[in-house]
């Protein structure tokens, strides 16, 4: 866990996620869902079982290649990371990071926060040796914090995302963990 004073002056707490955490997890991504931006799902596509997330979460956690932390301002989540590493033996020190952080809270640098619990998480678990991630390339401001977090770009996929019948590319991103 670590505890953390923001830009505005309040107290931030990131944590691993523990299956307790369900139900305002599933709040959360309703919230996020609702607000525009560039984000990799619709609200109507999210499953809102507790006992569904519950399992999830606990699926995440015994895996030791696996985590999802989330970001509390006075108990309340205001982001949330996911990082799924690779299932078989030959892939299992790879995986993809997702990351989502409520627009009212954009600017306070909680997306880097999570990002540096990630990449300390990964370290510590000698297993992670690489963290991958897909990012709209019209997404300047998530481009810019992930380089300054020492990510780089490897290629770019076209006409990955259709929202709205608009088809956006993305860049394909890696943080090498060594």
């Amino acid at each position: 866990m670590n505890e953390h004073i923001l830009k505005n002056g309040k107290e931030i707490i990131i944590r691993k996620a523990n299956p307790k955490d369900a139900h305002n997890i599933i709040q959360y991504k309703s919230l996020v869902g609702e607000e525009p931006d560039y984000r990799t799902f619709e609200t109507d596509e999210m499953d809102f079982n507790i006992k569904r997330e519950e399992c999830s979460i606990e699926s995440i956690n015994v895996k030791k290649n696996s985590l999802m932390a989330v970001a509390l301002i006075d108990g309340e989540i205001v982001g949330l990371i996911v990082f799924r590493g690779g299932e078989r033996n030959r892939i299992r020190h790879v995986g993809e990071m997702g990351i989502t952080v409520r627009k009212p809270c954009w600017g306070l640098d909680i997306g880097g926060l999570l990002i540096g619990f990630l990449i300390e998480w990964a370290k510590e678990t000698r297993i992670i040796r690489k963290i991958n991630l897909r990012v709209r390339s019209d997404n300047e401001n998530a481009i810019q914090l992930y380089k300054k977090y020492g990510f780089r770009e490897e290629g770019m996929l076209t006409r990955d995302f259709l929202i709205d019948e608009n088809l956006y590319d993305s860049i394909s991103m890696g943080l090498l963990i060594d």
